[in-house]
């Protein structure tokens, strides 16, 4: 099977050089089920659901991203981790990320076990040396992951598993960015809001996506299928 880096031809939009975070607005928000008017959330590229990394350099970039440890080219994750940092780090104004905390969502494996992944704390680490890069909400239980799972998690399932480390609440954040890969529904996003409202009451959080997903057009045929996100 060829690696996602492989393909000679991409049939989508190239990464923008120099990309600018767009921000989830009242056009966009209703591909986000979960979100609501008061949620602050941007994006960077679109992900188009159900089809493969040959569509489009954001649908590859995606994928390789989301390549389990220990997985076929999987020194191609280790590029798009780099990628995917160097984009935030051009389109986050510097200023913003000098007083802020990181959050990265947890992954849907916990801690311990063979198949977690923390592929966003490695983004976060990596757009700056220096920055305020914590994994203050963490996940007790592993969950199957919500691209590969029938049964996606609720926020209320999310908030049964997710829990503060109280080992890393000080000093409290003076404002909060929880990144993530994709913005599906908005539905850890939501609860990720949420655990962390409840403990630093009054905090500015905001949603950072490298790419929100997107809906191929059903009148358009393109080459490649997978399963949707």
């Amino acid at each position: 099977m060829r690696s996602a880096c492989a393909s000679p031809k991409i049939f989508g939009k190239p990464l923008a050089d120099g990309p600018l975070l767009r921000k989830i607005d009242e056009q966009s928000r209703p591909d986000h089920s979960r979100l609501s008017a008061d949620d602050e959330c941007y994006f960077l590229y679109e992900y188009t659901s159900g089809k493969n990394y040959s569509f489009s350099a954001t649908n590859s970039l995606i994928i390789n991203l989301k390549k389990k440890p220990g997985s076929g080219g999987h020194q191609y994750k280790f590029q798009a981790i780099t990628r995917s940092a160097r984009a935030l780090a051009a389109a986050i104004n510097a200023k913003w990320l000098d007083g802020a905390t990181l959050i990265p969502v947890p992954p849907s494996k916990a801690r311990g076990d063979s198949a977690y992944d923390d592929r966003m704390t490695q983004v976060c680490r990596e757009i700056r040396a220096g920055l305020d890069v914590r994994e203050l909400v963490i996940q007790r239980t592993s969950l199957s992951a919500a691209h590969e799972s029938q049964h996606r998690p609720s926020v209320e399932d999310l908030l049964r598993v997710y829990e503060i480390d109280t080992n890393l609440v000080d000093p409290p954040p003076r404002r909060i960015g929880v990144f993530d890969d994709v913005l599906t529904a908005g539905t850890h996003f939501v609860a990720m809001k949420k655990i962390l409202n409840d403990r630093f009451p009054g905090i500015s959080i905001s949603g950072f996506f490298i790419a929100r997903r997107v809906f191929p057009d059903p009148f358009v045929e393109e080459p490649g299928t997978l399963p949707t996100f």
